[in-house]
Protein backbone atom coordinates (compact mmCIF):
# COMPACT_ATOMS: atom_id res chain seq x y z
CA UNK A 1 0.00 0.00 0.00
CA UNK A 2 2.68 2.34 1.30
CA UNK A 3 4.55 1.80 -2.49
CA UNK A 4 1.38 2.57 -4.40
CA UNK A 5 0.13 5.24 -2.38
CA UNK A 6 0.06 8.77 -5.17
CA UNK A 7 1.51 11.63 -2.84
CA UNK A 8 0.30 14.80 -3.37
CA UNK A 9 3.79 16.48 -2.82
CA UNK A 10 5.77 13.97 -4.28
CA UNK A 11 5.24 15.46 -8.17
CA UNK A 12 6.18 18.93 -6.83
CA UNK A 13 9.34 18.25 -5.24
CA UNK A 14 11.32 17.78 -9.08
CA UNK A 15 15.08 17.98 -8.51
CA UNK A 16 15.36 21.83 -8.93
CA UNK A 17 11.22 22.50 -8.99
CA UNK A 18 12.13 25.85 -7.65
CA UNK A 19 13.75 29.00 -8.68
CA UNK A 20 16.33 31.29 -6.05
CA UNK A 21 12.66 32.34 -4.63
CA UNK A 22 12.30 30.80 -0.64
CA UNK A 23 8.76 31.47 -0.28
CA UNK A 24 7.48 28.94 -2.51
CA UNK A 25 9.44 25.83 -1.60
CA UNK A 26 8.76 26.53 2.00
CA UNK A 27 5.28 26.48 1.12
CA UNK A 28 5.20 23.53 -0.78
CA UNK A 29 7.22 22.09 2.66
CA UNK A 30 4.33 23.28 4.79
CA UNK A 31 1.61 21.36 2.25
CA UNK A 32 3.37 17.95 2.44
CA UNK A 33 3.60 18.32 6.27
CA UNK A 34 -0.41 18.54 6.28
CA UNK A 35 -0.58 15.79 3.96
CA UNK A 36 1.77 13.33 6.15
CA UNK A 37 0.78 14.41 9.53
CA UNK A 38 -2.87 13.84 7.83
CA UNK A 39 -1.66 10.35 7.12
CA UNK A 40 -0.18 9.94 10.59
CA UNK A 41 -3.99 9.59 12.49
CA UNK A 42 -4.90 6.65 10.52
CA UNK A 43 -1.79 5.06 9.30
CA UNK A 44 1.29 5.66 10.92
CA UNK A 45 2.91 3.31 8.43
CA UNK A 46 2.08 5.11 5.22
CA UNK A 47 2.96 8.09 6.74
CA UNK A 48 6.35 7.05 7.81
CA UNK A 49 6.66 6.39 4.19
CA UNK A 50 5.56 9.43 2.98
CA UNK A 51 8.09 11.28 5.60
CA UNK A 52 11.06 9.24 4.24
CA UNK A 53 10.43 9.54 0.55
CA UNK A 54 9.45 13.42 0.98
CA UNK A 55 12.92 13.77 2.98
CA UNK A 56 14.59 11.59 -0.23
CA UNK A 57 13.09 14.36 -2.90
CA UNK A 58 13.87 17.74 -0.57
CA UNK A 59 17.12 18.42 -0.84
CA UNK A 60 17.28 17.66 -4.95
CA UNK A 61 14.24 19.84 -4.84
CA UNK A 62 15.34 22.76 -3.02
CA UNK A 63 19.17 22.77 -4.14
CA UNK A 64 18.52 26.31 -6.37
CA UNK A 65 16.85 28.06 -3.58
CA UNK A 66 18.88 31.38 -2.02
CA UNK A 67 19.22 30.39 1.52
CA UNK A 68 21.20 33.80 3.15
CA UNK A 69 18.37 34.57 4.89
CA UNK A 70 17.98 31.21 6.50
CA UNK A 71 14.25 30.98 6.36
CA UNK A 72 14.56 27.65 3.61
CA UNK A 73 17.23 25.91 6.10
CA UNK A 74 14.67 26.57 9.51
CA UNK A 75 11.46 25.48 7.30
CA UNK A 76 13.76 22.43 6.62
CA UNK A 77 14.74 22.11 10.23
CA UNK A 78 11.35 22.21 11.37
CA UNK A 79 9.97 19.55 9.03
CA UNK A 80 13.07 17.35 10.25
CA UNK A 81 11.84 17.79 13.69
CA UNK A 82 7.92 17.08 12.62
CA UNK A 83 8.87 13.94 10.72
CA UNK A 84 11.29 12.50 12.32
CA UNK A 85 9.14 10.71 15.50
CA UNK A 86 6.69 9.47 12.82
CA UNK A 87 9.27 7.93 11.20
CA UNK A 88 10.71 6.24 14.16
CA UNK A 89 7.55 5.59 15.89
CA UNK A 90 6.01 3.50 13.23
CA UNK A 91 5.74 -0.34 14.08
CA UNK A 92 7.71 -2.23 11.27
CA UNK A 93 9.88 -5.10 10.74
CA UNK A 94 13.23 -4.54 11.16
CA UNK A 95 13.86 -5.20 7.17
CA UNK A 96 11.68 -2.31 6.82
CA UNK A 97 13.46 -0.25 9.03
CA UNK A 98 16.96 -0.97 7.57
CA UNK A 99 15.95 0.05 4.25
CA UNK A 100 14.72 3.53 4.98
CA UNK A 101 17.28 4.14 7.01
CA UNK A 102 19.80 3.10 3.83
CA UNK A 103 17.35 5.81 2.07
CA UNK A 104 17.92 8.49 4.18
CA UNK A 105 21.75 7.61 4.31
CA UNK A 106 21.50 7.94 1.23
CA UNK A 107 19.85 11.59 0.69
CA UNK A 108 21.72 12.59 3.45
CA UNK A 109 25.09 11.98 1.59
CA UNK A 110 24.01 13.35 -1.45
CA UNK A 111 22.81 16.20 0.02
CA UNK A 112 25.90 19.38 -0.71
CA UNK A 113 24.05 22.35 0.66
CA UNK A 114 23.49 20.56 3.13
CA UNK A 115 20.10 21.35 3.98
CA UNK A 116 19.65 17.76 6.14
CA UNK A 117 22.27 17.87 8.20
CA UNK A 118 20.29 18.06 11.18
CA UNK A 119 19.18 14.12 10.10
CA UNK A 120 22.00 12.81 11.63
CA UNK A 121 21.61 14.12 14.98
CA UNK A 122 18.21 12.71 14.76
CA UNK A 123 19.73 9.23 13.63
CA UNK A 124 19.80 7.25 16.89
CA UNK A 125 16.09 7.95 17.34
CA UNK A 126 15.43 7.34 13.61
CA UNK A 127 16.92 3.47 14.45
CA UNK A 128 14.41 3.19 16.81
CA UNK A 129 16.00 0.36 18.63
CA UNK A 130 19.51 -0.13 20.56
CA UNK A 131 20.83 -2.64 18.42
CA UNK A 132 19.89 -0.90 15.19
CA UNK A 133 22.15 2.22 16.85
CA UNK A 134 24.68 0.16 17.76
CA UNK A 135 25.05 -1.71 14.03
CA UNK A 136 24.67 1.56 12.71
CA UNK A 137 27.47 2.87 15.17
CA UNK A 138 29.78 -0.08 14.25
CA UNK A 139 29.30 0.98 10.17
CA UNK A 140 30.17 4.19 11.06
CA UNK A 141 32.91 4.44 13.89
CA UNK A 142 35.97 3.48 12.13
CA UNK A 143 35.41 6.21 9.40
CA UNK A 144 34.64 8.85 12.15
CA UNK A 145 38.40 7.65 13.97
CA UNK A 146 39.95 7.88 11.03
CA UNK A 147 39.31 11.29 9.90
CA UNK A 148 39.59 12.69 13.51
CA UNK A 149 43.00 11.23 13.69
CA UNK A 150 44.23 12.79 10.38
CA UNK A 151 43.26 15.78 11.76
CA UNK A 152 44.95 15.76 14.27
CA UNK A 153 48.17 14.98 12.08
CA UNK A 154 47.73 18.20 10.33
CA UNK A 155 46.15 16.91 7.62
CA UNK A 156 42.49 18.09 6.84
CA UNK A 157 39.11 15.80 6.42
CA UNK A 158 35.33 16.10 6.72
CA UNK A 159 32.95 13.04 7.14
CA UNK A 160 28.94 13.85 6.71
CA UNK A 161 28.39 10.77 8.68
CA UNK A 162 29.93 12.35 11.86
CA UNK A 163 26.20 13.70 13.92
CA UNK A 164 25.02 9.84 12.82
CA UNK A 165 27.56 8.27 14.32
CA UNK A 166 27.74 9.91 17.76
CA UNK A 167 23.98 10.34 17.73
CA UNK A 168 23.66 5.89 17.15
CA UNK A 169 25.99 5.46 19.87
CA UNK A 170 24.36 7.43 22.13
CA UNK A 171 21.12 5.75 21.08
CA UNK A 172 22.88 2.38 21.50
CA UNK A 173 23.72 3.28 25.56
CA UNK A 174 27.22 3.00 24.29
CA UNK A 175 28.02 5.98 26.29
CA UNK A 176 32.16 4.85 27.65
CA UNK A 177 32.94 4.20 24.06
CA UNK A 178 31.13 7.86 23.10
CA UNK A 179 33.08 9.41 25.47
CA UNK A 180 36.19 7.72 24.35
CA UNK A 181 35.96 9.21 20.82
CA UNK A 182 35.12 12.52 21.86
CA UNK A 183 38.65 12.92 23.06
CA UNK A 184 39.92 12.61 19.51
CA UNK A 185 39.22 15.76 17.65
CA UNK A 186 41.14 18.37 17.78
CA UNK A 187 38.94 21.59 18.48
CA UNK A 188 36.59 21.18 20.93
CA UNK A 189 32.70 21.48 19.18
CA UNK A 190 30.04 21.80 21.11
CA UNK A 191 28.00 20.09 18.25
CA UNK A 192 29.76 16.82 18.69
CA UNK A 193 30.78 17.06 22.57
CA UNK A 194 26.86 17.45 23.17
CA UNK A 195 26.70 14.08 22.97
CA UNK A 196 29.41 12.96 25.65
CA UNK A 197 27.38 15.49 27.78
CA UNK A 198 24.10 13.97 27.35
CA UNK A 199 25.63 10.62 27.53
CA UNK A 200 26.87 11.48 31.24
CA UNK A 201 23.42 12.84 32.30
CA UNK A 202 21.67 9.90 31.21
CA UNK A 203 24.35 8.02 33.26
CA UNK A 204 23.32 9.89 36.16
CA UNK A 205 26.51 11.80 36.37
CA UNK A 206 24.79 15.53 36.08
CA UNK A 207 27.58 17.49 37.99
CA UNK A 208 30.31 15.64 35.53
CA UNK A 209 27.82 16.59 32.37
CA UNK A 210 27.54 20.17 33.06
CA UNK A 211 31.73 20.31 33.87
CA UNK A 212 31.78 18.43 30.37
CA UNK A 213 29.55 21.09 28.59
CA UNK A 214 31.21 24.07 30.51
CA UNK A 215 34.47 22.64 29.46
CA UNK A 216 33.16 23.08 26.00
CA UNK A 217 32.96 26.77 25.96
CA UNK A 218 35.05 28.77 23.26
CA UNK A 219 34.97 31.27 20.41
CA UNK A 220 33.22 29.66 17.75
CA UNK A 221 30.65 27.65 20.51
CA UNK A 222 27.26 28.50 21.20
CA UNK A 223 27.05 29.58 24.71
CA UNK A 224 23.50 29.51 24.81
CA UNK A 225 23.26 26.00 23.53
CA UNK A 226 25.50 25.17 26.47
CA UNK A 227 23.63 27.06 28.73
CA UNK A 228 20.03 25.13 27.90
CA UNK A 229 21.39 22.08 28.43
CA UNK A 230 22.86 22.86 31.96
CA UNK A 231 19.58 24.67 32.66
CA UNK A 232 17.94 21.04 31.68
CA UNK A 233 19.96 18.94 33.79
CA UNK A 234 19.79 21.13 36.64
CA UNK A 235 16.05 21.67 36.28
CA UNK A 236 15.63 17.15 35.95
CA UNK A 237 17.63 17.03 39.50
CA UNK A 238 15.06 19.64 41.34
CA UNK A 239 17.46 21.73 41.64
CA UNK A 240 15.61 24.60 39.84
CA UNK A 241 17.13 27.79 42.10
CA UNK A 242 20.56 27.00 40.90
CA UNK A 243 19.40 26.42 37.07
CA UNK A 244 18.07 30.28 37.36
CA UNK A 245 20.73 31.48 39.27
CA UNK A 246 23.56 30.40 36.80
CA UNK A 247 21.64 29.05 33.40
CA UNK A 248 18.23 30.97 33.40
CA UNK A 249 18.82 33.99 31.37
CA UNK A 250 21.43 32.84 29.66
CA UNK A 251 19.73 29.97 28.35
CA UNK A 252 16.39 30.98 26.92
CA UNK A 253 15.90 33.06 24.00
CA UNK A 254 13.12 34.27 22.06
CA UNK A 255 11.95 36.12 18.80
CA UNK A 256 11.35 38.98 21.33
CA UNK A 257 11.96 40.49 24.88
CA UNK A 258 8.55 39.56 26.05
CA UNK A 259 8.38 36.27 24.78
CA UNK A 260 11.83 35.44 26.77
CA UNK A 261 10.14 36.95 29.93
CA UNK A 262 7.36 34.59 29.30
CA UNK A 263 9.18 31.32 28.14
CA UNK A 264 11.70 32.08 32.09
CA UNK A 265 8.44 32.50 33.49
CA UNK A 266 7.03 29.34 32.20
CA UNK A 267 9.93 27.35 33.41
CA UNK A 268 10.08 28.46 37.08
CA UNK A 269 6.89 29.05 37.64
CA UNK A 270 7.74 29.08 41.72
CA UNK A 271 10.11 32.89 41.15
CA UNK A 272 8.36 36.14 41.44
CA UNK A 273 7.68 37.59 38.21
CA UNK A 274 8.82 40.90 38.48
CA UNK A 275 11.90 38.93 39.93
CA UNK A 276 12.54 37.70 36.43
CA UNK A 277 11.89 41.05 34.81
CA UNK A 278 14.42 43.19 36.87
CA UNK A 279 16.59 40.06 36.13
CA UNK A 280 16.20 40.51 32.71
CA UNK A 281 16.56 43.95 32.74
CA UNK A 282 19.69 44.14 34.52
CA UNK A 283 21.08 41.47 32.17
CA UNK A 284 21.38 44.05 29.16
CA UNK A 285 23.05 47.27 30.58
CA UNK A 286 21.97 50.59 28.52
CA UNK A 287 19.13 48.53 26.87
CA UNK A 288 16.85 48.89 29.75
CA UNK A 289 13.89 50.44 27.32
CA UNK A 290 13.77 47.61 25.23
CA UNK A 291 12.01 45.74 28.28
CA UNK A 292 9.14 48.07 28.38
CA UNK A 293 6.42 46.06 26.76
CA UNK A 294 7.20 43.36 28.74
CA UNK A 295 6.64 44.96 32.16
CA UNK A 296 3.77 46.76 30.49
CA UNK A 297 1.88 43.15 29.49
CA UNK A 298 3.33 42.07 32.76
CA UNK A 299 1.00 44.28 34.62
CA UNK A 300 4.45 45.93 36.24
CA UNK A 301 3.33 49.75 35.28
CA UNK A 302 5.81 51.34 37.59
CA UNK A 303 8.58 49.44 36.55
CA UNK A 304 6.84 50.21 32.63
CA UNK A 305 7.33 53.96 33.11
CA UNK A 306 10.48 53.70 34.59
CA UNK A 307 11.52 51.65 31.21
CA UNK A 308 9.64 53.92 29.64
CA UNK A 309 12.11 56.95 30.57
CA UNK A 310 15.37 54.71 29.65
CA UNK A 311 17.99 54.57 26.80
CA UNK A 312 16.33 51.92 24.01
CA UNK A 313 12.68 52.45 24.77
CA UNK A 314 11.04 52.58 21.21
CA UNK A 315 8.50 55.63 20.86
CA UNK A 316 6.15 54.27 19.10
CA UNK A 317 5.52 51.35 20.91
CA UNK A 318 5.39 53.25 24.22
CA UNK A 319 2.84 56.05 22.36
CA UNK A 320 0.91 52.70 21.55
CA UNK A 321 0.91 51.37 24.91
CA UNK A 322 -0.33 55.43 26.09
CA UNK A 323 -3.13 55.58 23.29
CA UNK A 324 -4.55 51.58 24.38
CA UNK A 325 -4.44 52.59 28.15
CA UNK A 326 -5.68 56.28 28.21
CA UNK A 327 -9.18 55.17 29.14
CA UNK A 328 -8.69 52.21 30.89
CA UNK A 329 -5.49 52.64 33.07
CA UNK A 330 -5.55 56.94 32.91
CA UNK A 331 -2.41 57.15 35.23
CA UNK A 332 -0.26 54.65 33.18
CA UNK A 333 -1.56 56.18 29.98
CA UNK A 334 -0.94 59.70 30.85
CA UNK A 335 2.73 58.66 31.86
CA UNK A 336 3.84 56.42 28.86
CA UNK A 337 2.39 59.36 26.38
CA UNK A 338 4.51 61.98 28.45
CA UNK A 339 7.46 59.41 27.89
CA UNK A 340 6.75 58.34 24.21
CA UNK A 341 6.96 62.48 23.57
CA UNK A 342 10.08 62.65 25.89
CA UNK A 343 11.57 60.01 24.15
CA UNK A 344 11.14 61.62 20.79
CA UNK A 345 12.19 65.08 22.46
CA UNK A 346 15.37 63.08 23.14
CA UNK A 347 15.96 61.77 19.57
CA UNK A 348 15.02 57.97 20.32
CA UNK A 349 13.42 55.87 17.46
CA UNK A 350 13.54 55.72 13.73
CA UNK A 351 11.96 57.45 11.08
CA UNK A 352 9.41 59.45 13.99
CA UNK A 353 6.98 61.03 11.94
CA UNK A 354 4.69 63.89 13.26
CA UNK A 355 1.77 61.56 13.19
CA UNK A 356 3.63 59.88 16.07
CA UNK A 357 3.45 63.25 18.04
CA UNK A 358 0.12 63.96 17.51
CA UNK A 359 -1.07 60.12 18.58
CA UNK A 360 1.00 60.89 21.99
CA UNK A 361 -0.18 64.23 22.66
CA UNK A 362 -3.78 62.89 21.95
CA UNK A 363 -2.90 60.13 24.29
CA UNK A 364 -1.83 62.38 26.97
CA UNK A 365 -4.70 64.74 26.81
CA UNK A 366 -7.65 62.04 26.81
CA UNK A 367 -5.65 59.91 29.96
CA UNK A 368 -5.05 63.84 31.63
CA UNK A 369 -8.72 64.25 31.38
CA UNK A 370 -9.90 61.24 32.70
CA UNK A 371 -7.40 61.43 35.88
CA UNK A 372 -8.09 64.81 36.44
CA UNK A 373 -4.67 66.69 35.07
CA UNK A 374 -5.24 70.45 34.64
CA UNK A 375 -4.62 70.65 30.77
CA UNK A 376 -3.04 73.97 31.30
CA UNK A 377 -0.35 72.11 33.36
CA UNK A 378 -0.04 69.46 30.76
CA UNK A 379 0.91 72.28 27.97
CA UNK A 380 3.34 73.68 30.24
CA UNK A 381 5.12 70.46 30.83
CA UNK A 382 5.73 69.91 27.30
CA UNK A 383 6.69 73.28 26.77
CA UNK A 384 9.52 72.64 28.90
CA UNK A 385 10.13 69.44 27.28
CA UNK A 386 10.17 71.16 24.14
CA UNK A 387 12.81 73.70 25.62
CA UNK A 388 14.94 71.88 27.37
CA UNK A 389 15.82 69.62 23.99
CA UNK A 390 17.16 70.74 20.60
CA UNK A 391 16.47 69.26 17.80
CA UNK A 392 14.09 66.34 19.13
CA UNK A 393 12.52 69.03 21.22
CA UNK A 394 12.00 71.58 18.44
CA UNK A 395 10.64 68.77 15.94
CA UNK A 396 7.81 68.23 18.53
CA UNK A 397 7.33 71.59 19.28
CA UNK A 398 6.77 72.49 16.01
CA UNK A 399 4.41 69.56 15.25
CA UNK A 400 2.07 70.79 18.35
CA UNK A 401 2.69 74.21 17.35
CA UNK A 402 -1.21 74.96 17.31
CA UNK A 403 -1.89 72.81 20.60
CA UNK A 404 0.81 74.81 22.88
CA UNK A 405 0.14 78.01 21.50
CA UNK A 406 -0.93 80.64 24.08
CA UNK A 407 0.41 78.51 27.00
Amino acid sequence: MATAYKWQFAPRLRRRAFGWKSQPPIQRIKEALVEIKAAAKKEPVLAAEGAVLFLEKLAPAIEGVDSSSGAIGTAVNRAIETLVPIIATAQVSRAVREKWLERLWEALQEDNMPYLEYLGECWGELCATPEIASKWADDLVYTVTSVWERNAAGEHGFFKGTSACLSALYAAQRYDELLALLEKPVHKSWHDRQWGAKALAASGKGAEAIRYAEDTRGRYTSDTAIAQFCERVLLDSGFADEAYVRYGIEGTFATTNLATFKAIVKKYPHLPREKILRDLVASLPGQKGKWFAAAKDGGFFDLAIELANSSGADPRTVIRAARDYAAAQPEFGFAAGMAGLRGIAAGWGYEITGTDVLDAYAAVMQAAGACGVDEAAVKSDLLKLVSANSDGGAFVGRVLARQLAGT
